[in-house]
């Protein structure tokens, strides 16, 4: 009987480790399934470009995965049951039973904290959210009356997305709201490179402002500051799905699954989580952060302990490593910013069209290695062995 491995979620860590086990390990013995709800691979990292009216790459899974032998399920995930081993799922899938789960589901826009902002605001955090701003943008400029767009939230989604539209939708009135001072993680060159950046497009940085409600035509701020809005962008909060915490698996306050340094579930041996759904602690003690480089070092861990137990193998710890943050500021412009073993800036930086040409190379690089999984990759497909080794399990978990 072969070992039924069901990958949940197609994203840049879900649809590499999926391709990757599917060529390193025997059809003869394994059965690969991924479940996703939309039949295309959504480069998040680029939403906020798709948002400001610029064309997207968006592969099909189904040509993703040709000749991989991968059974694709197009369809929502609706809970985990890891006591039976199986996976419900809604449009008619019933249950998937497996052996090996891989939960890789990811993280989406979450307002819920701010009354009216799920109701009135846009995000960036998936494709259909992010057309549905697109569509907005362009019905403002169709109004030929400019408009005003503000976005609250100045981590790198708020900062990219905000500089994004003033760039490619110069009509309108962009603002940006920042909690505490913009770009605060950031070194003081960093920062500094930032400010230009956004006097330069004409985007107005509010800081030291705290939203409290979003209405339809404007944002409500806790000073008294009322901002009219004919398009509210929310990008102040992300929340990962609860069906780890329903289905019983061990996560934390905010339901990410705690897993071991081999990406396998503290709670449950044969569930993996990957990317911004799992809790990982890096080489440098500090929790990963929510990022699609994070993505690539869990999804790379996680693949090599999937192959490692299932075929007897010993399971090597790959690198789970935080470098720093690529921030596009348009298209012409960028910050590449380093940080050190605690996570904190570096003094230098990168700015300017060097920076922007270095994340458009990450960029690329992240949607060839993710649509083209199995590439470069040994031909030599592993059998399974009866049972993993339990010295093995014991010495590598």
């Amino acid at each position: 009987m072969q070992h039924r491995i069901v990958v949940l979620g197609a994203g840049y860590a879900g649809a590499y480790v999926a391709g990757t086990l599917a060529r390193r390990l025997s059809p003869a013995d394994t059965e690969i399934t991924v479940v996703n709800a939309e039949p295309e691979f959504v480069q998040r990292l680029r939403l906020h470009q798709l948002a400001a009216g610029q064309e997207i790459e968006a592969p099909q899974l189904t040509d993703v995965f040709a000749g991989t032998g991968i059974r694709l399920c197009l369809a929502r995930v609706t809970a985990v049951d890891p006591e039976r081993q199986v996976v419900h799922v809604a449009d008619g899938g019933g249950e998937l039973g497996y052996d090996t789960l891989l939960y890789a589901l990811g993280s989406h826009g979450d307002g819920r904290a701010v009354a009216g902002a799920a109701e009135h605001a846009f995000d960036v955090a998936a494709r259909p959210s992010a057309l549905r701003l697109r569509e907005r943008l362009d019905g403002l400029g169709r109004r030929g009356e400019g408009g005003s767009v503000v976005v609250v939230g100045d981590g790198l989604t708020g900062i990219e997305t905000a500089t994004e539209i003033a760039e490619s939708r110069p009509g309108l009135s962009v603002a940006l709201v920042a909690r505490g001072e913009l770009g605060a993680r950031l070194s003081a060159g960093a920062r500094s490179h930032l400010r230009r950046a956004c006097d330069r497009l004409g985007v107005t940085v509010l800081e030291h402002t705290v939203v409290e409600a979003v209405e339809a035509a404007r944002v409500l701020c806790a000073d008294g500051t009322a901002l009219a809005s004919d398009a509210t962008v929310w990008t102040a909060g992300f929340a990962v799905s609860p069906i780890a915490a329903a289905g019983g698996l061990e996560v934390t306050e905010n339901g990410r699954i705690v897993v071991d340094r081999t990406m396998r579930s503290v709670s449950h041996s044969n569930v993996y989580a990957v990317g911004d759904s799992a809790y990982a602690i890096g080489d440098n003690g500090q929790p990963l952060p929510m990022s699609c480089a994070s993505a690539g070092y869990t999804g790379m861990q996680a693949t090599a302990a999937i192959v490692g137990r299932l075929t007897g193998r010993k399971i090597p710890n790959t690198k789970l490593e935080y470098l720093g943050n690529h921030i596009s500021l348009g298209r012409r412009d960028g910050i590449l910013q380093t940080v050190d073993d605690e996570g904190q800036a570096k003094p230098k930086h990168v700015g300017g069209r060097k920076a922007a040409r270095i994340k458009s190379g990450i960029l690329k690089m992240s949607l060839w290695t993710t649509s083209h999984p199995t590439f470069g990759l040994p031909k030599r497909k592993h059998r399974l062995v009866v049972a993993p080794d339990a010295s093995a399990e014991k010495a590598f978990a």
